[in-house]
């Protein structure tokens, strides 16, 4: 196992998804491969596996990772939102089994030099996928105050997401944001120490904000979510590990509304304290998983 990357939640994974030989199954946030290894050897000798990830960095990990397994495993650099079309375009009807694991890796936070994290000072891109689009600085610099304020209250749940936003819009004005390290000091200069939360950094929240806004996740999950259940075959099962609030409560009520779906977990399954003694990334962790039914919609 690659010392960067646990993957989350492990056992409980292969335990709900319940790989078997000769079935197809899709690991829409591969990653550094952790969760898609697992799948592929339970799944010997005749199981495929389709990985989505459009981290390149990740994804030459995990091919060198998983290149014992051969033509076992399709590579896909897209996301996960388009798996519909991508297993049409591969002659693929029905899965099996869906993963969606939608957390950073440690590749990701500790390693990629993208600003997903607040420690140190890196350039302000936070793009999961470096072929386009913009970066989280184009839009500290160009978006309207009401939008930044819109971005880090209902994406980031950040009460103080209107004085961060005036504080953002008044620095710009002096100098354009680059690095991590600016868009830091703003907003611990914007929201009083008393607001400043115990448990996490000043600025966690509008980092988490402004990566889900640059990379467009909310909607991404949604539309997996709408499309999921008509992938999956008679007995297959959709499990989603989500680790904030927002997601959790997509994918909550998105099993709870698809008649296609049954619900297996009425209460999310999070880490025991063995894993998270291993693994402190762990602790938000939640997973849920719901099956297509095999009689009609059972």
């Amino acid at each position: 196992m690659d010392a960067r990357h646990q993957p989350v939640l492990l056992a409980e994974v292969l335990e709900w998804l319940a790989p078997r030989d000769g079935g197809i199954y899709v690991d829409g946030n591969l990653g550094l491969g952790g969760h898609s290894a697992k799948i592929l050897e339970m799944s010997a000798p005749h199981g495929r596996l389709v990985a989505f990830d459009w981290d390149a960095a990740a994804m030459a990990i995990a091919r060198e990772r998983l290149a014992d397994f051969g033509d076992r495993v399709h590579f896909v650099r897209r996301n996960f939102a388009v798996i519909s079309d991508t297993l049409a375009e591969l002659g693929i009807a029905k899965v099996d089994g869906i993963l969606l694991d939608l957390g950073l890796s440690s590749l990701q936070l500790d390693e990629s030099g993208r600003g997903f994290t607040f420690k140190g000072s890196e350039p302000l891109d936070m793009r999961m996928d470096d072929r386009g689009g913009r970066t989280a600085a184009d839009l500290l610099n160009t978006a309207g105050q009401d939008e930044l304020a819109d971005i880090f209250y209902y994406y980031g749940e950040e009460r103080q997401a209107r004085p961060i936003a005036a504080r953002i819009v008044e620095a710009r004005r002096s100098e354009p944001f680059v690095v991590t390290e600016q868009l830091v000091r703003v907003v611990e200069w914007a929201v009083p120490k008393r607001f400043h939360p115990k448990k996490i950094h000043v600025a966690t929240k509008v980092f988490q904000a402004l990566r889900i806004a640059v990379n467009g996740e909310l909607e991404n999950l949604a539309r997996v979510l709408a499309d999921g259940a008509g992938l999956l075959a008679p007995g297959g099962r959709f499990c989603i590990i989500s680790f904030h609030s927002l997601e959790d409560r997509l994918v909550k009520q998105a099993f709870h509304d698809n008649p296609a779906l049954r619900v297996l977990t009425r209460k999310p399954i999070v880490a025991g304290a063995a894993e998270l003694a291993a693994n402190p990334r762990a602790r938000s962790a939640k997973l849920r998983v719901a099956e297509v039914g095999r009689g009609g919609n059972d």
